[in-house]
């Protein structure tokens, strides 16, 4: 039984990163410059995180809290406040130790740790933890003891009379990528490559191989392999994934920023190959001479022309539309008991970085939208500077392992290790020693790989740094310019509206000024009117213009006696005079006064045929069929019309 985390535990963090004294929100929050206050936060260079809680009074080993553990598809990178004056507000930072050693946040949670992060403990099921740094490049050794493994059996509790647990504790050591999970052994899928304690078998993708002799509590297991040189980017290529980049937010939880990445997905090509191993019912029918069986003694090796490269290919032919999985050349694996070389274990490693994203898949990302002022997680289709093969630690039912790094090994390998397995001397016998001075040394000690992956990181952060000044500089432009715009825009706006307003002032003086020629057109349209609604007497169309003036000069002169000045008219009258006041505003006729607009009419479409249809359509109410006969009463109805226009004008 576990013990509860207890308050008065002791923190073991660098001494200029104290633990937070008042409880962090646990939930992950955003913390973008531009809302919180980050000046008043600590600029820390190591990471406040874990808080290490022993598992017993006595025990070396602890269990880790106030820590972002690496899961649900999600993994976590220390995160501190970026130096004064920098476009980005966070940047990677180290945790303690700063050395090689298990991440703090890429292993399971049921692994147990010691303090310096070199000794490890297993509970029941098999549960995995990676180091801290990848091998991306180059040939690199190390070593693990097994402090409690084999097959040995422990006891229940730490009392002599306790009785022994059913099961013996075992060790699966290898190399995995960052796809392989942490809650299964090192083998169980084609992103790890290990071997088993109690048999010395070499595994992958489920499957055991023969391989070596075994080995148990008390033997070193030496650990080496062996990379290509990285392949940079195609310049011409903007979706080769060798590209570095990397799509991560930072985050706060519990006290300390970490920055949030999504985990890199396994492929379907991959799970293909797993699956493929287990589709002797259930695959499509084939002949029996090709057909594969899932046994141990018929499944193919992989790693050469006919081996697992041909259970590629099967697959792939079963699946055609499944991608090719690339592999890394000269690419090896081989390990040491105690000393002896067991042999080249697995050769030809699959590719670490992620399998090109088809064109359809990036198009359907680039339509995704993204909710106005929130951040969210983008699918990385490309490397972002951590992949590689990381040591990979598999303890079951009480385990124990001590790794080292180096630079001082138990049983150090032979400066050129390639040589030595190219030529075939697997013998199982020790090494010799081999003077450095005369066989120059081909390996590295991972102990040297920390330091050296921090300084890619930070390279990294001032990348991202400068692109994001440059992306700065562009907005700014951006903003400066539609800044111009607009206010070219409220310029030509203000120019434009004293040139309106003289354009209405023209057009009110030309109606003004033009009374009579208003009413003229005023009455040509009224009496075309009423014509067609009362019967007339027919009357020529070309009558002068003199005449026309004449007729309503003896008609003005007879009305005189039936209204005098300031006499107001019926209700009804002012409500016909007004829709024929309108009428003759919107007319285009070419003895209308006034200016005219680009439409060429004076201020709409002037459509006379429509005007003069819908009149036809809407004839005068009954009672007033007599004015539209009486040309004083008409000519009444034009001298009002143009009191009226006058009193709005004025």
């Amino acid at each position: 039984m576990q013990p509860q985390p207890r308050e008065d535990s002791p923190a073991t963090t660098a001494a200029e990163s104290p633990a937070p004294s008042d409880p962090a929100p646990t939930e992950n929050v955003v913390l973008p410059a531009y809302i919180y206050d980050l000046s008043a936060r600590p600029r820390l260079t190591i990471s406040r995180a874990p808080t290490f809680l022993p598992i017993s009074d006595d025990s070396p080993y602890h269990q880790t809290d106030q820590l972002a553990h690496n899961r649900l598809g999600f993994r976590y990178v220390p995160a501190g406040l970026a130096p004064d004056g920098s476009t980005l507000p966070f940047r990677t930072i180290e945790s303690a130790p700063q050395t090689y050693r298990v991440s703090w946040e890429d292993r399971s949670p049921f692994v147990k740790v010691t303090q310096d992060g070199l000794g490890l403990l297993g509970e029941k099921g098999f549960r995995s933890a990676r180091c801290n740094a990848p091998i991306r490049e180059g040939c690199w050794y190390m070593e693990v003891k097994i402090e409690h493994g084999g097959g040995a059996r422990a006891r229940v509790a730490d009392a002599p009379g306790a009785p022994q647990r059913r099961e013996g504790a075992h060790v699966r050591l290898g190399w995995g990528r960052r796809e392989a999970p942490l809650g299964g052994p090192c083998g169980l899928d084609g992103y790890s490559y290990g071997i088993r304690d109690k048999t010395g078998e070499k595994i992958t993708l489920s499957r055991p191989r023969p391989y070596g002799g075994p080995f148990g509590t008390g033997d070193v297991v030496g650990m080496y392999i062996s990379l290509p040189p990285l392949r940079p980017g195609v310049k011409r290529d903007p979706h080769d994934p060798a590209h570095v980049k990397r799509e991560r937010i930072a985050i706060e939880f519990k006290g300390q920023e970490y920055f949030e990445s999504l985990e890199y997905t396994q492929s379907k090509e991959m799970v293909a190959l797993v699956d493929f191993s287990r589709k002797s019912a259930d695959c499509a029918p084939v002949p029996p001479s090709t057909k594969k069986s899932a046994t141990l003694k018929n499944v193919p090796e992989r790693g050469t022309g006919a081996g697992g490269r041909g259970a590629a290919s099967g697959s792939s032919e079963l699946t055609p539309s499944l991608r090719q999985l690339p592999t890394l050349p000269s690419s090896k694996i081989a390990f040491f008991i105690n000393g002896q070389c067991q042999g080249v274990a697995f050769r030809e490693l699959y590719d670490f970085r992620p399998l090109r994203t088809p064109a359809d898949a990036r198009k359907a990302q680039a339509k995704r939208r993204t909710r106005e002022g929130a951040r969210e997680h983008k699918e990385n289709h490309f490397d972002d500077g951590s992949l590689g093969y990381f040591p990979f630690i598999s303890l079951f039912n009480g385990a124990r392992v001590h790794l080292n790094p180096g630079p001082d090994f138990a049983f150090p390998p032979p400066p050129d290790v390639d040589a030595m397995l190219l030529a075939g001397e697997e013998a199982a016998s020790p090494l010799q020693q081999v003077d450095d001075a005369a066989v120059p040394r081909i390996w590295r000690p991972l102990c040297e790989r920390y330091a050296e992956f921090m300084e890619e990181q930070w390279e990294l952060d001032q990348v991202e740094e400068e692109q994001a000044r440059v992306e700065a500089v562009q907005r700014a432009a951006t903003a400066h310019a539609e800044a111009d715009r607009k206010l070219e825009r409220e310029r030509k706006r203000a120019q434009a509206n004293p040139k309106k307003r003289t354009k209405q002032e023209e057009a009110a003086a030309g109606n003004g000024a033009g009374p009579v020629a208003s009413a003229a057109s005023a009455s040509g349209g009224i009496t075309a009117h009423a014509a067609s609604c009362t019967p007339q007497p027919e009357r020529e169309e070309s009558i002068s213009f003199m005449e026309d003036v004449s007729v309503e000069t003896s008609a003005h002169a007879s009305m005189r006696s039936l209204i005098g000045p300031g006499t107001a008219l019926p209700s009804y009258m002012l409500n016909d005079l007004h829709v024929q006041v309108e009428t003759d505003q919107t007319s285009t006729a070419p003895s209308t006064p006034g200016p005219q607009s680009a439409y060429g009419s004076e201020y709409g479409d002037g459509e006379i045929e429509e005007q003069e249809q819908e009149q036809e359509e809407d004839p005068p109410p009954d009672d007033m069929s007599d004015i539209y006969g009486d040309p004083a009463k008409l000519l009444q109805y034009r001298r009002a019309n143009a009191i009226r226009m006058e009193e709005e004008e004025d």
